[in-house]
């Protein structure tokens, strides 16, 4: 019976995903745990974890990637690059707000994420990778302060 339980659970969760969570909550708030599919449920509740990881790690190098292009491409200085950063910074503010344990994973990923932003740089304005500096000359406060451009 159990097994059959969880085929029939597995299926669900791989045919109709909002059907299977809405089956999952509607169980749990029934406190019927027997029939909660376990294994799915935790597989998700790890993934958004993972999710929220990644969402801040690409924010952040979009941040970084538009401060790079801000400061060695002035001539191209635009608002869509100002509005790209506000809106970049607005989504990591709203994450760390909602998960302040994201951010000592902020400063662990920066370094990274920088080297990833100046490798695309590079790529996106056909400047040669040492014009950007090698050591990150921003802070994860200046990433995240609505009001710093680099000059």
């Amino acid at each position: 019976m159990a097994t059959q339980l969880q085929a029939r659970q597995k299926s669900l969760y791989e045919t109709d995903f909002v059907r299977w969570v809405e089956t999952t909550v509607t169980q749990l708030r029934a406190q019927n745990y027997s029939r909660v599919d376990w294994a799915n449920l935790i597989e998700e509740i790890e993934d958004m974890s993972r999710r929220e990881r990644k969402s801040l790690k690409s924010n952040l190098i979009v941040i970084l990637l538009h401060l790079l292009k801000w400061q060695y491409e002035p001539d191209y200085r635009s608002g869509s690059w100002r509005g790209s950063i506000r809106e970049h910074r607005r989504r990591i503010q709203d994450d760390l707000k909602d998960s302040p344990s994201l951010r000592p994973y902020l400063q662990e990923i920066f370094e990274e994420c920088y080297e990833n932003a100046r490798s695309r740089a590079a790529d996106e304005t056909g400047l040669a990778l040492s014009t950007f500096p090698a050591d990150c000359h921003y802070t994860s406060e200046h990433c995240l302060d609505y009001d710093f451009l680099p000059e």
